[in-house]
Order: C-alpha cells, then sequence, then structure tokens
C-alpha cells in the first residue's frame, strides 16, 4: 500500500529520493565488453549476441524497404490513423522549434552570424522484444526530420522470430526514418556509435532503452553525442480536494505500470483526498494486466505528501523537479509561472499524462532522475548544432587590433597579440611590445 506522510514528516532528502539503484559495477563491466566485442568484431558480434539475448538468428540485419511498406499496409485502419494524426500532431508542435540562421551586418566593415547546420547522422533507439512502443519513434524521428538532419537511422531489438513488431515498423515509415536494422542493447548502441559492416555510424544517439542501453550510451558518449542518461519514469500530481480520487489513482498507475522502480508521487492539501486514493490504488491495481509491477512501484516508490497549501505543493514540485507534473486544480494557468522545474506540465483536471505519451504534440522524451533542475524535453534543438562566422575588413581590424592585443597580453598569450598586430601594420613598430 502506498505511504501517506505529512510534509514535515520527510527529511529534503527523503522527499527527493527515488529509490533508484547506484551505479552497478557488474553492469558497467558487462556492457563494457560488449562495446569492445562490437567494435573489434562487427556484424559477427551482433549476430552472436542476438543469438545470446534474443533468441534468434539473423539473416539480415537491416529490414528492408518492403517490410516497412508492408507493415503500414498491414496496420489496422483505424488505428493507422490514430498513428497519422498522432504524428501529425507531433509534427505541428515540433515545427514550431525551427530555428533559422542569422547574419549580421554592421556598418564599419564587420559581419558576424549563426548557421543552424542539422546532424547528418541521428541513430534513433527503440525498445522492442516484449514491448513495442511507436509513440517513441514518432517522438524522436520526426524532430530529427524537421531538424533536417539527412540520415535517420533506426535500431530495435528483435522477437524470436528475428522480427521487430509491424507497429514499430509502420511508425518508421510514416516519421520517415531512412533505414532500420534489427538490434537491441548495449550492443546496437556501439554498433550506431562505431559502425560495423552494416551500421553505419552516426553523430548522435537518441531514445530509451533498459539499464544496459542507458549504460552503453553512458559509455559510448564523447564518441558520440546523446540526448540524456534516462531513469526510470515518474508522475508527480499536485491536487486539491476537489479531485476525483479515482482518476488520480489512475493517473499514478499510468507511470508506475511501466516499472518497478518507477516513481509515482501525490501532493495535495486534503486529507480526505489522499486517503481516498490510496484506496483507489487498492482497487485499482489487482484489475491491471501490469499489476505485479504497479504494486512493487507504488509500495516500494510511490508516496502520498500531505501539505498545508498548495503553495507548499507547488515549491514540493519544484524541489522533485520531476518528468512528468500534473496540476489537477481550480485555475491551472495561475500557478504554471511558479513552475521552474519539470520535464512536461499537464494542466488541469482533463489533461492526464498520456495525453503528452501519444497524441497531444509535445515530446515525451523528458528528463528524469531530477535533472529537469537542468534538462529539456527532447526537441528539433537536439538534432541540430550552432556554427558562428566572423568577417572582419582590413579597415575594421585595424581599429580593433590595438584592444585585441591589449586583451591577449593580458592573459599572457603574446602570439595571440601578433597575429593580430602582424596584420595591421603594427608588428614590428611601436605596437609590438615584448
Amino acid at each position: 500500500m502506498i505511504r501517506i506522510y505529512q510534509e514535515e514528516q520527510l527529511s529534503s532528502d527523503e522527499i527527493l529520493s527515488r529509490g533508484t539503484e547506484g551505479n552497478n559495477q557488474e553492469l558497467s563491466a558487462t556492457v563494457g565488453d560488449i562495446i569492445r566485442r562490437v567494435r573489434q568484431e562487427g556484424d559477427e558480434a551482433l549476430r552472436e549476441y542476438a543469438r545470446k539475448f534474443d533468441g534468434t538468428e539473423l539473416d539480415s540485419i537491416q529490414v528492408s524497404p518492403q517490410e516497412l511498406d508492408h507493415a503500414v499496409e498491414s496496420l489496422d485502419p483505424e488505428f493507422r490513423q490514430v498513428l497519422e494524426q498522432a504524428a501529425e500532431n507531433i509534427r505541428d508542435f515540433h515545427s514550431r522549434q525551427v530555428r533559422q540562421s542569422f547574419v549580421v551586418s554592421q556598418k564599419d566593415g564587420i559581419i558576424l552570424g549563426q548557421k543552424i547546420v542539422p546532424i547528418q547522422r541521428v541513430g534513433l533507439y527503440i525498445p522492442g522484444g516484449t514491448a513495442a512502443y511507436p509513440s517513441s519513434v514518432l517522438m524522436n524521428a520526426i524532430p530529427a526530420k524537421l531538424a533536417g538532419c539527412p540520415e535517420i537511422f533506426m535500431v530495435s531489438p528483435p522477437s524470436k522470430g528475428g522480427d521487430i513488431a509491424s507497429v514499430i515498423l509502420a511508425a518508421a515509415r510514416i516519421a520517415g526514418v531512412d533505414r532500420v536494422f534489427r538490434v537491441g542493447g548495449a550492443q546496437a548502441v556501439a554498433a550506431l556509435a562505431y559502425g560495423t559492416q552494416t551500421i553505419p555510424r552516426v553523430d548522435k544517439i537518441v531514445g530509451p532503452g533498459n539499464a544496459y542501453v542507458a549504460e552503453a550510451k553512458r559509455q559510448v558518449f564523447g564518441q558520440v553525442a546523446i540526448d540524456m542518461i534516462a531513469g526510470p519514469s515518474e508522475i508527480l500530481v499536485v491536487s486539491d480536494g476537489k479531485s476525483d480520487p479515482a482518476v488520480v489513482a489512475a493517473d499514478l498507475l499510468s507511470q508506475a505500470e511501466h516499472d518497478k522502480m518507477a516513481t509515482a508521487v501525490l501532493v495535495t492539501d486534503s486529507s480526505q483526498l489522499a486517503q481516498a486514493v490510496s484506496e483507489e490504488l487498492e482497487r485499482q491495481i489487482p484489475l491491471l494486466p501490469r499489476a505485479e509491477i504497479a504494486r512493487v512501484s507504488i509500495d516500494t516508490r510511490g508516496k502520498i505528501i500531505l501539505t498545508d497549501n498548495l503553495e507548499q505543493a507547488i515549491n514540493m514540485a519544484n524541489q522533485l523537479a520531476p518528468e512528468h507534473l500534473e496540476l489537477c486544480v481550480d485555475n491551472p494557468f495561475d500557478y504554471l509561472n511558479k513552475i521552474i522545474h519539470a520535464g512536461s506540465i499537464f494542466l488541469g483536471r482533463s489533461c492526464p499524462e498520456a495525453l503528452g505519451d501519444y497524441f497531444a504534440g509535445p515530446n515525451h522524451t523528458l528528463p528524469t532522475s531530477g535533472t529537469a533542475r537542468f534538462m529539456s524535453p527532447l526537441s528539433v534543438n537536439d538534432f541540430v548544432k550552432q556554427m558562428q562566422f566572423t568577417y572582419y575588413t582590413p579597415a575594421a581590424l585595424e581599429r580593433a587590433a590595438d584592444k585585441v592585443a591589449c586583451f591577449a597580453r593580458q592573459e599572457g598569450l603574446e602570439a595571440h597579440a601578433r597575429s593580430v598586430l602582424s596584420r595591421s601594420g603594427q608588428a614590428g613598430t611601436g605596437g609590438d611590445k615584448p
């Protein structure tokens, strides 16, 4: 059963604790070995790990274009319509994030600017095997496509039959993924980072995965860019006493069913709601197909925290910096500007977190484990880089030369000073100070 606390019963550390495990040295060593094998042996290592971890023989590592087309054609018509509408909503929201290059031309012969350049090759990791999350394909691939990335590759673990779920392949086709590979786990991350005979090396890896995938991303960071190291899913519901306890309990369970290590927290100023939600959780958990997972999550990591008022609840939300934050209150926009740390905010009693997972348009790849204090949801910005440029005419350089040399010499870098003065005609003259 979920535990109910008065705010004063919890220390700051206890409030912030998500119960996540520390660094697992055995896992880290195992992932390191996998990465080394893939770097050394390429496709052969991928085939061996497919036999070992996925129980399948890979005849072909790459999924053919014909398989992608067939996956779309075989979709249930109703779900295909939903998938395409979700893709359009995601595309519409993220299209507003596209940034433009700029040039500043000054009158005195100076031109400055910034170029926005798409990352050339992006690798998407999409969970597979017993799970099939086409939503993750859309959320990762569509921003990359809008950013203008020329090559978007996707990896996903195959089933024992060597296949990737058709809904995953269909989503890849709809979202514009260029190539898909039947590879999962840490070995897939290694293949994207270093390349194999079949899988090209990429510049950035994004997408969720299990602990092995997260650790592999951590280890290859620097060789390639990554989006984030994602932890277990989490939700924080801030609610007054007017919310339906059955609805609040259902929202908490929407994340608890993800993972035994998921964190579901309710912060409220109503003791009546707290007790009613606790009872609703006990009623609803046995009805879930993933009841065992939800039970462990709620019992070990779930919390209901009672505060004196909603202002205290908002302050606690900012302390926790949750991945998902629901504001189940009257006039939720009155509180929006008071939230400074959250991955994605869901406003009002008619806005469950699941809307964001699938359909509304904002991204569902979000910072976890309190990293919303300094990180943002996945966006088009994650798939571009900035290049800056500078142009000075000879006359403009002449006007700036003494100032630049002064600054360089203040830092003890005489060659910097001379490189400027040599162009302005001052090197070897009175401007050439030892």
